[in-house]
């Protein structure tokens, strides 16, 4: 791919890979944030049982070594700086010589990893909840069955022989691909503080691990799961070993950063832009005012204080987990894409769909919303759903609830079948998942935070009716990137930061970020919205009244 020509401090390039739930990703970047060349390559996952997701780390690196090569060819390897890593917060179990362990009964070992929407740990993550531990107000006060000491313990409780016993490390997939490319076992805070229960004050509490039937891992000073803790840009070991340098096809010794989890990756790729000239009232506002919305499979939302600030139910405060010297908050939504996708697939009308999208050249997103353009007449697009009603938690709610006995809702169905009806629903899907932001974000401002505006990334950020309809509901502009892979841009960033060529995080973010496009609110659309966000509130209670009456006697 050709290079522009252009002035010298142009001709540093930084080499980011995201490894996300169903595809490895890379991006060619330079030092404004422009992505030069894109590659991806899709990933294996097994699911042998119900709520159990599976994959393995020999394939993901196999992958990642693909889109590497393919992203530099024909580029002079002196002048790419960096290399930055994000990934899934899946949990990936090696043995003591770094071979792969089986996280499965069927002992397969090959499947080594257990990935973050993996909810095999229900019962265990209800016992460490049950001891209300101290360090349980870092993550909302209650743990996710998604974070990894839930998943330790079950690997101890069902697989102690072939699995348990065995471990020599246990890395977060982010950590596992800087060792991979490094040979340096570090970890990254945002992995560690984010899932493992670390304090980036006081590091790991001994008496947590000990409550929940963890003590082997405190051992050899936490060996297992990690000892020496960076955050995020820092530059590891002696960069890039020669043996992961032939496999990527870059240069040995080139700067590898501590890496991020893919969301936080998304929010360093995004909140740091500079809006001047676009009429927001962020301008000229601290960055905590600033929400990043990080959309994909699942949704991600993160805000960040100079102080720390406790919120019910949204994980953090997590110290400089991804803006240094700043905590973070992380709301989330545990389906978002993967909602969208079940109910407009599911649908009986879903058939001619696909046909008539294949005979437009359309993704299916894009002709449902041209269609919903076509039945709305004269009334806005939103005022469609006027008596179709969804409550979006068919995978538990993360946040602000908590609570993942919680079951998805859909009132006001009738007997057509038809594409009209597969169009409403879908839109009505999509206002689901904003009032669930909403709902996010009032958790949020009733807590202490102030947000004025919403940076949305991620795949669902291409879909212009996502985006409206998050501004028209919460009431708020969003600012989209200039460049769509936001979460590319904020592996790059951490590539940028560990070569030294920026002197921080912030100053990479704020010269490597840039606003594509704003949407703004249609504010005369208010008052339908204030009325649907009073029935998805009502949705809730009544599920949690409908479980009471069939608990009772």
């Amino acid at each position: 791919m050709a290079m522009p020509g252009g002035d010298q401090e142009l001709g540093s390039y930084y080499v980011g890979v995201d490894v996300g739930t169903g595809s490895v990703r890379a991006a060619l970047v330079d030092q404004r944030g422009i992505l030069l060349a894109f590659a991806d390559q899709p990933i294996n996952q097994w699911e042998p049982q119900f709520n159990h997701h599976e994959q393995s780390s020999e394939d993901i690196w196999v992958a990642c070594c693909i889109v590497t090569n393919k992203v530099v060819q024909g580029i002079d390897l002196n002048q790419i700086r960096g290399l930055g890593f994000d990934a899934t917060c899946s949990l990936v179990v090696l043995d003591k010589q770094f071979h792969p362990l089986p996280v499965n009964h069927e002992g397969d070992s090959h499947r080594n990893i257990i990935m973050w929407l993996d909810h095999r740990a229900v019962n265990q993550v209800h016992r460490i909840n049950e001891t209300k531990h101290s360090v349980l107000q870092y993550v909302g006060g209650v743990m996710s069955v998604e974070m990894q000491a839930p998943k330790l313990l079950w690997l101890k409780e069902n697989l102690r022989e072939t699995c348990w016993d065995k471990a020599g490390h246990f890395f977060d997939l982010p950590d596992f691909l800087s060792w991979k490319a490094t040979g340096v076992t570090a970890r990254s805070l945002c992995s560690l503080v984010c899932k493992w229960t670390y304090s980036a004050e006081k590091g790991w509490d001994d008496s947590f691990w000990k409550m929940v039937g963890l003590e082997d891992l405190v051992a050899d000073n936490y060996s297992k799961i990690g000892n020496q803790v960076l955050p995020p840009g820092t530059c590891l070991g002696n960069g890039l070993t020669p043996e992961a340098a032939k496999d990527l096809g870059l240069p040995a010794g080139i700067a590898v950063a501590a890496s991020l989890i893919d969301a936080h990756a998304g929010g360093l790729g995004v909140i740091g832009a500079d809006v001047r000239g676009h009429g927001l009232a962020c301008e000229g506002q601290p960055v905590t005012s600033r929400l990043a919305i990080i959309c994909g499979t699942s949704s991600c939302h993160m805000g960040i204080s100079k102080n720390p600030i406790f919120v019910p139910g949204v994980w953090g405060p997590y110290f400089s987990a991804m803006v240094p010297g700043f905590w973070l908050n992380e709301g989330g939504q545990s389906v978002t894409g993967k909602l969208i996708d079940h109910m407009v697939q599911g649908h009986a009308a879903f058939p001619e769909l696909q046909a008539k999208a294949t005979a437009r050249c359309q993704s299916i997103y894009a002709y449902l919303n041209s269609h919903l353009d076509l039945i709305k007449k004269t009334q806005p697009v939103g005022f469609l759903t006027v008596d179709l009603h969804v409550w979006p938690d068919f995978h538990g709610n993360r946040s602000p609830l908590a609570d993942l006995t919680l079951k998805g809702m859909v009132i006001g169905l009738k007997l057509s079948q038809d594409l009209d009806d597969l169009a409403i629903l879908y839109l009505a899907t999509v206002q689901a998942i904003a009032f669930g932001t909403r709902l996010i974000i009032e958790a949020m401002e009733s807590a202490g935070h102030s947000i004025s505006t919403l940076f949305l990334c991620g795949g669902l950020g291409k879909n212009p009716l996502f985006v409206q309809m998050h501004s028209d509901i919460t009431g708020m502009p969003v600012v989209l990137s200039q460049e769509v892979e936001s979460v590319l841009v904020g592996a790059a960033i951490l590539g940028a930061c560990a070569s030294g060529d920026f002197a921080s995080v912030q100053e990479a973010m704020a010269r490597m970020s840039k606003v594509g496009k704003v949407v703004f609110p249609r504010r005369e659309d208010k008052r339908y919205y204030d009325k649907k966000y009073q029935v998805f509130l009502k949705l809730v209670e009544h599920q949690k009244e409908y479980a009471s009456i069939m608990k009772g006697d």
